[in-house]
């Protein structure tokens, strides 16, 4: 049975000074129930490596390059976020994508590169309110699947993760229900099963947008959720720890 993953999304939050004192301040420890890994800003790998007082604790970027080096003004290659400390990398966050514009060919060369270079990857996909209200949010998750995972090599990997996070509830408060996330995360592990049988048996699904300890419990009872991918609840060391509780 594979552990259930707690994964924090800092996002553009928590300076060096406030890094410092998360870690300083935080007392949970992945167990036999769980991992945790917490995706910070560039600027805190390190000191997150160095103030974390669990070895076990994975410590991540939230994007990548998919180039080595080079004329990329500001940007950042896993060979950078690996001298950093940095195992794993958020990829293809709805952020970067809506924001940012990152398209899926884009998003599927920074997967292949993070894999290549031994560097864990969460991969997101999630779909906004209006292709939801239409019905289009199964065609609009199969379509990112089937691009960003295209030449993924799983005999790479020894873990995998695919963060479901409908964008219509990231950072809103409002919560997908439990069935709901349950039907898009077991939606998500038959697609990738049908698409690379290799790969879905290294596969954790998270469920991501709006995860709190008033309904972690519920949502994590459900067979087909294998994890959480925690934005603002994960800001404080109490929230965080509170959600863990309730696994």
């Amino acid at each position: 049975m594979k552990k259930f993953l707690l994964a924090a999304n800092w996002k553009m939050n928590m300076d060096i000074k406030e890094t410092e004192g998360f870690f300083n301040d935080l007392k949970l420890k992945p167990n036999d129930y769980y991992d945790v890994y917490v995706a910070v800003p560039f600027t805190d790998i390190y000191l997150a490596n160095k103030t974390k007082k669990s070895n076990d604790i994975k410590i991540g970027a939230q994007n990548i390059y998919f180039e080595d080096k080079g004329a990329f003004t500001g940007e950042i290659s896993t060979k950078m976020i690996k001298s950093c400390g940095a195992e794993f990398v958020i990829i293809g966050h709805s952020e970067r994508r809506e924001i940012f514009k990152e398209c899926d060919e884009m998003i599927n060369k920074k997967v292949l590169k993070a894999i290549d270079d031994d560097v864990e990857v969460i991969l997101c996909v999630g779909e906004t309110l209006s292709e939801r209200e239409d019905g289009g949010h199964f065609d609009k998750i199969e379509k990112q699947l089937k691009a960003d995972l295209l030449g993924v090599d799983a005999s790479k990997l020894n873990s995998f993760a695919i963060a479901y996070e409908p964008i219509w509830a990231i950072g809103t408060g409002k919560s997908a229900s439990k069935e709901d996330a349950e039907e898009m995360c077991r939606f998500v592990r038959e697609k990738v099963k049908l698409m690379n049988p290799n790969l879905a048996q290294k596969l954790r699904v998270l469920y991501g947008g709006s995860v709190k300890d008033s309904n972690a419990a519920d949502l994590a009872k459900e067979e087909n959720i294998d994890g959480f991918l925690i934005g603002g609840a994960s800001l404080k060391s109490e929230s965080f720890e509170s959600i863990a509780k309730e696994i």
